[in-house]
């Protein structure tokens, strides 16, 4: 259902469904029309570079989210068992337990990802390293730091793909609890996070 759209920023969160459930290729002007309930003068008007200059502001919405809710807390907290069990229900709840695709995955993969892949890349940089710098808190070194965090991030974004083949988001949340098993020390409780997600 189109929602109304007043100025540039309220038509972010409807955009992204939109590239998320049609691939950027896939997303035509008269189903992002729909989706913002804005016609193709306004959508040239707040987006004049049209479908790339909408998915690069989306692509910078889902950053900020993600530096806010994930990225901060896992480079920022004293409490790094905190901060990676807040990561692991942020995660469960952007993806809606693997029902939500990854945008910035999907665009990885697809035959557009070089418009984008400066974006793309620094998601998943960031995603690792903040991760890393979490697990090094907890007292482990860099190398196994470094490899847990990139194991982390490639079973969240696998459990996403496998969880949406499937049909069934128990994978998803299997995933997210063998994570939490691995990734969080015993002994310490982890806080859940949420806010309005792009």
């Amino acid at each position: 259902m189109a929602r109304m759209v007043a100025e540039r920023a309220d038509a972010i969160a409807p955009l992204a469904e939109v590239f998320r459930e049609h691939g950027y290729e896939g997303a035509s002007l008269a189903l992002i029309g729909k989706a913002t309930g804005l016609g193709k003068g306004s959508l040239y008007h707040f987006f004049p570079n049209g479908k790339e200059e909408m998915v690069r502001a989306v692509l910078d919405e889902i950053g900020q989210w993600f530096e806010d809710a994930v990225y901060s807390p896992l480079r920022n907290e004293r409490n790094a068992n905190g901060a990676i069990g807040a990561m692991l229900d942020s995660t469960a709840q952007y993806f809606r337990s693997g029902r939500r695709v990854c945008l910035v995955g999907a665009l990885a993969v697809s035959n557009t990802r070089d418009l984008f892949a400066q974006a793309i890349r620094g998601y998943f940089i960031a995603w690792v390293d903040a991760l890393q710098s979490a697990l090094t808190r907890q007292g482990r070194d860099a190398k196994q730091s470094r490899i847990l965090a990139e194991e982390a991030v490639l079973a969240i974004q696998g459990a996403i793909v496998l969880s949406r083949a499937l049909d069934d988001p128990s994978v998803f949340q299997r995933a997210i609890e063998q994570l939490r098993g691995r990734l969080v020390v015993e002994g310490n409780e982890a806080n859940g996070a949420g806010d309005s997600l792009p």
